[in-house]
């Protein structure tokens, strides 16, 4: 008996529970049934939308446009409220809420009614010019989703010589925070591309058309420094294959070759074509520059960047980069005939084993002018300078150097709320102004802030500074 009272007693309690759920469930099912037929029930545009077209009952559904389609699918997109709470309280009948969120969703409710007078209160309807995207528009979304990206452009009257942004041209991308750039990348402008990035997305379309040198912000809102690219920047960031020479190196090589314009120069060791570049722009129109290089990909990769920088600097500056420069793929050590007939004002080396070539290279090259050597370690130097002792070749070692450079953080001196810190002056017993003059100089100081040299800086080395590159060996040919 005790035990059929047990499970007897079980059972009730499960009775009980079922009952219970479904009374709740039926009050529930009467709220939700009142709230569908209130008048604000666009709230539930997305789900209403799907249930007729499922049940075929809707016949204005069925008479729409592929645009208001389109319209309505991006509608139904739109961010939901961030807060749950806020969600659940949406969903609960007036007479059930506390009196401070019935004010809250009042409100609320005529803050989006003074936005948009004619949506119900509930509904927040989104313009076409908000439904920009941030991933910017795909190939297969054609001319009509790449129109609501378009940014609206304005006409910058141009200098004497300035040209807008076009398509074709290697620009420069940076994002600067803290005095300390985050973000910089080279890119070529191009239709239809967009510049990608940590902080958003800028279409290529947006950029065409804009002066160098100007601030676009990403589909995150963070500003983006839009700049043309240098032959330094481009030489920095151009595709590589080799090691390049940096160029600090390629500049104090310059001034050591005394390179000037209408010079022949020969170029030994082309690699991704940096030095060429520098010695084509230092020698001119009127001047030549014969690169050999011994591999064959690092041949095919110097002429490739050769030919992307005029293609680009000829977009930017309306003329075209002399072509000056004689790419050869070829052993310098063994292809004399390459320099038969030949005289150079100058010579640049950038090889293992430079003194292999030597010999075949001075007798071509102009009595007293210089040969600069560009070695990556100081075993190399020693290589070379054993070499010239055996061979006794009739040149001079004048120098040889290491560039070193070495970058500062110079900025003024700042406060932890932001303000500018201030030089205190010693207090010498001067005789203290009246309160209206204080006052009056106060305003002014916060208005124009502080006067010239009353705000000190702080300077201290670069946390990022670019370490040994190379050893530049100056040789310079003697007569004997």
């Amino acid at each position: 008996m005790a035990v059929h009272a047990a499970h007897r007693c079980i059972y009730l309690h499960r009775l009980v529970t079922v009952c219970t759920s479904i009374q709740i469930h039926s009050r529930n099912r009467d709220v939700f049934v009142k709230l569908v037929k209130s008048p604000c029930s666009r709230a539930f545009f997305t789900s209403s939308v799907r249930s007729n077209e499922n049940d075929g009952q809707s016949s204005d559904a069925l008479k729409l446009s592929p645009k208001e389609i389109q319209r309505q699918a991006l509608l139904s997109r739109r961010k939901r409220p961030l807060s749950p709470l806020e969600r659940i309280s949406s969903l609960l009948p007036q007479g059930v809420l506390s009196p401070e969120v019935i004010q809250l969703r009042e409100q609320k409710q005529q803050e989006q009614h003074e936005e948009d007078p004619d949506s119900c209160d509930s509904e927040v309807v989104t313009e076409e010019g908000d439904l920009e995207t941030h991933s910017g528009p795909k190939a297969e979304e054609g001319p009509k989703a790449a129109a609501l990206h378009h940014v609206e452009r304005k006409v910058y009257p141009t200098l004497l010589g300035e040209t807008l942004l076009t398509f074709g041209e290697l620009l420069i991308a940076e994002y600067r925070k803290k005095r300390r750039a985050e973000f910089r990348k080279m890119f070529q402008l191009q239709p239809g591309a967009r510049l990608q990035s940590s902080w958003g997305i800028i279409m290529h379309d947006d950029i065409a058309g804009q002066p160098a040198g100007i601030f676009l912000k990403t589909s995150r809102g963070v500003p983006i420094f839009i700049r043309r690219a240098s032959l330094e920047d481009y030489v920095l960031y151009m595709k590589r294959g080799p090691a390049i020479a940096y160029p600090k190196d390629a500049v104090s090589m310059l001034l050591m070759m005394d390179v000037m314009e209408g010079d022949c120069v020969l170029e030994s060791g082309s690699g991704s074509g940096a030095m060429s570049l520098f010695l084509s722009r230092a020698v001119g129109s009127r001047g030549s520059v014969l690169s050999v290089e011994v591999r064959e990909d690092h041949h095919r990769r110097s002429v490739k960047n050769y030919e992307r920088w005029r293609t680009s600097w000829a977009l930017q500056r309306g003329r075209e980069w002399p072509n000056n420069v004689e790419f050869q793929n070829a052993d310098l050590g063994t292809a004399s005939s390459l320099l038969a007939g030949r005289g150079f004002h100058s010579v640049a080396l950038d090889l293992i084993h430079p003194h292999l070539v030597l010999p075949t290279v001075l007798p071509h090259l102009h009595p007293g002018a210089v040969c600069a050597v560009y070695l990556a370690n100081i075993t190399q130097v020693i290589n070379l300078l054993e070499g010239l002792r055996c061979t006794r070749l009739p040149v001079l070692c004048e120098r040889i150097v290491e560039v070193p450079v070495r970058d500062w953080l110079v900025a003024p001196a700042l406060q932890k709320d932001g303000q500018y810190c201030t030089i205190k002056a010693p207090n010498l017993g001067e005789v203290p102004r009246n309160e209206e003059e204080t006052s009056d100089g106060a305003d002014g100081e916060d208005h124009f802030g502080p006067a010239f040299g009353n705000v000190p800086y702080i300077a201290r080395p670069h946390p990022e500074q670019m370490s040994h590159t190379a050893f530049l060996v100056k040789l310079r040919k003697s007569v004997q």
